[in-house]
Order: structure tokens, then sequence, then C-alpha cells
């Protein structure tokens, strides 16, 4: 009786960390009681949110976004205000929101919704966020924060 044998093998790669860091606060600077101050998200002032990992591969992004900042007493709150237009993303990773160029990523989107084909760029990936606050005409005077967390991960795409 014949017999033979063949051995196969498994094999995989595994990909390049991803990783996110913040690279710049979205600062409203110096506010004033009763007027609302918006940056967008193409202005020096917007934050900034750099990712790298494996070139071409597909991510997915997440913003936790805060409805009001606060005093770091938490003895007072302010709005804050995120529109359908104040996020972009820049697949060059550029870190210049004020210099993105069109047709290099995403412009204008919704930061409650980015979109699902982001992929890394040669250079890394960048989110830039802009943004509403709106302080009310009694306004606590005081510095006032709150986090804004991105969460990326591949999707296999």
């Amino acid at each position: 009786m014949a017999q033979d044998v063949a051995v196969g093998q498994a094999e995989a790669v595994v990909l390049t960390v991803v990783s996110v860091t913040s690279s710049a606060t979205l600062d409203f600077g110096d506010v004033l009681q009763g007027i609302p101050t918006s940056i967008a998200n193409n202005n020096a002032a917007a934050a900034i949110f750099e990712i790298a990992g494996e070139t071409d591969a597909g991510i997915d992004l997440y913003l936790l976004l805060p409805q009001q900042m606060h005093l770091a007493d938490n003895s007072d709150r302010m709005p804050i205000i995120f529109s359908s237009t104040d996020a972009s993303i820049d697949s060059t990773g550029a870190g210049n929101p004020a210099g993105m160029a069109a047709g290099k990523g995403w412009q204008n989107v919704n930061p409650n919704s980015l979109p699902a084909t982001v992929t890394i760029g040669s250079a890394g990936t960048d989110v830039y966020l802009g943004g509403t606050t709106v302080p009310s005409p009694n306004q606590k005077a005081g510095s006032y924060a709150a986090d804004v967390v991105l969460t990326v991960s591949y999707n296999g795409q």
C-alpha cells in the first residue's frame, strides 16, 4: 500500500501597533461672559490628534466629546458644542490644521460620526477638531477644561 505525506505551513504577519497622541488641545483662549467663541477645525487653536501605525491599514475612529467644560473644583460649568462640520481628517500626517490640502483626507466632517473608510497615511493620519463654547452672561471667571478622547483601532480593511 503506497502512502505519501505533505507538510504545509500557517503564516501571519502582525502589523505595527496603532497609536494615537494628543499633540494640541482645543484652545478657546480668553472668552467673555455671554459671548460664544468658536474655533474652526482648520485654525491653529484646533485640537490635533496624531495617529501612527501600519501604512494603508484601515482604522476606526471614535471621538468621545464633552458637553461642557468645568472649573477644576467643579463649581461651575460652561457648554461646549460640536457641529456637524467641526472635524477634519488629514491623511498626510502634516500636523497643521491650516495647511490641510484639499483631497488629502476628509474635511469638515461630523465629529460624532467619523468616516468608516479612514486609512493610515505613509506619514500618519491626523484628526483636527474645532468647536464652540457658550459662556453664560454670569459665567464664573476661571480656567475651564474637559477631556476629549479619541479611540483608534484597526478594522481589518
